[in-house]
């Protein structure tokens, strides 16, 4: 009886002292057109610490949950831009955008008129 006891008070004890992960979830523009760009852009976003990432193609919101200890929106935003994709925050670079097929050539602001800093990936 005093082993369960013991038992119990250890399984307690491991339980109050355990943190719980800071999980987080945001939303952000990305541009892009069609299917093709929607698994390209969400396999980017999957990154280490993201737990879920969905683009809706009609509304170009990307929407990620994700662990704060391990990455940040910054941090995806980025990946997501290396692939060709801009980010409201991060412009794509222009090499990778221009290899992107034929239908995941979105319209894209300008370089300078656009307030997105240009990522050299």
């Amino acid at each position: 009886m005093n082993t369960i006891k013991l038992l119990l008070l250890a399984v307690f004890a491991t339980l109050s002292f355990s943190v719980k992960a800071q999980d987080k979830t945001e939303s952000f523009k990305v541009y892009g057109n069609c299917g093709m760009c929607k698994k390209r852009i969400e396999t980017a976003a999957k990154l280490d610490g993201v737990i879920n990432a969905v683009w809706d193609v009609d509304t170009k919101i990307m929407t990620v949950a994700y662990d704060e200890s391990k990455t940040n929106k910054d941090t995806i935003q980025k990946k997501i831009a290396s692939v060709g994709h801009d980010t409201e925050k991060f412009r794509a670079n222009d090499k990778v955008y221009e290899k992107l097929p034929g239908c995941c050539l979105y319209e894209r602001k300008s370089a300078t008129n656009s307030n997105q800093k240009n990522n050299k990936y």
